[in-house]
């Protein structure tokens, strides 16, 4: 995997035991919405199981709440990887899976979108991250029209500074603003309509939309139009979608505790699982129901 290559070469320094238990690695940014460049960055976000004792602290006996707690893993970052064997530079982002699950649950965009990647920008995906893909429409809910509409207006604010540096510069000398935040501006409004309307999400959908804002082939003042515009319309969507207001945290959970148990096997002397032993209580009851009906029909 490219962590093991890239730590070999001393290019980068993750925890040591992030890169053996890294369950999905995946690229973002332009190239995951189909819109990149020869000049654009490699971002790869991705997550990790760690140590079963930061998942369960109790384990190497801390007391929440009580004297020095062990800080615990929640994200590994690492910007401006040069690798010039394959001329590329990469951006990383790999978090623990239970702060992963935590942003997907909140709607997070940038976590939600690293779900619904296309399966061509996947580098590494485990047993366990298949698990996570295969069910990820269970992460969306109405929850994301806020979450999106709070990252769209960010987006704008920053689409209108004037003074930006580096590359950035060049981009407002050449087209009077930064066409890159405005190309965001659009996509996180489709993408959040897409999962109102939807319950899902196909983040190359609206590429060549997105390209020529880019390319800018759009004034600013089509971007301001297209946001208000969008917003009233996406009031009324949030306010007629079928979607539940909130995630399903228990049902979410559930998956978590399975994908820590596919990892670490059995969890039954680490944490109370209540489902799991309603569900051993539920089939002992139906067996002795069986076995009772079956004697009573042997008596007939």
């Amino acid at each position: 995997m490219i962590l093991q290559r890239l730590k070999g070469l001393k290019l980068i320094t993750p925890p040591d035991w992030l890169t053996d238990n890294t369950q999905y690695l995946t690229i973002m940014g332009s190239q995951a919405y189909g819109v990149s460049t020869d000049a654009s960055d490699c971002d790869l976000y991705g997550f990790a199981i760690p140590l079963k004792e930061d998942i369960f602290p109790h384990l190497r006996g801390e007391i929440e709440g009580f004297g020095r707690q062990k800080q615990r893993f929640e994200t590994w970052q690492q910007h401006h990887v040069e690798d010039k064997e394959c001329r590329k530079q990469y951006d990383f982002q790999i978090y623990s899976i239970v702060r992963y699950f935590d942003l997907c649950m909140q709607n997070n965009p940038n976590m939600i979108d690293s779900l619904f990647t296309p399966v061509n920008c996947v580098i590494h995906s485990t047993q366990i991250a298949e698990m996570i893909r295969e069910n990820r429409k269970m992460f969306l809910h109405k929850g994301s029209w806020p979450k999106f509409k709070s990252y769209a207006y960010s987006q704008m604010h920053k689409m209108s500074i004037k003074e930006p540096e580096g590359k950035r510069r060049e981009m407002v000398d050449k087209f009077g603003f930064d066409v890159k935040f405005a190309y965001h501006v659009v996509r996180l409004l489709n993408e959040v309509e897409q999962i109102l309307i939807e319950g899902d999400l196909d983040l190359q959908r609206n590429r060549e939309q997105l390209k020529s804002i880019r390319r800018g082939e759009w004034t600013q003042e089509q971007i301001i139009q297209y946001f208000t515009d969008k917003e009233r319309n996406l009031e009324k969507i949030y306010a007629e979608s079928t979607l539940p207001w909130g995630p399903d945290e228990s049902k979410i959970k559930k998956l978590l505790l399975q994908c820590l148990e596919h990892h670490y096997g059995s969890l039954d002397k680490v944490i109370t699982i209540p489902e799991k032993f309603e569900s051993a209580l539920r089939q002992i009851s139906e067996i002795c129901a069986q076995a009772q009906q079956e004697q009573r029909i042997g008596s007939i």
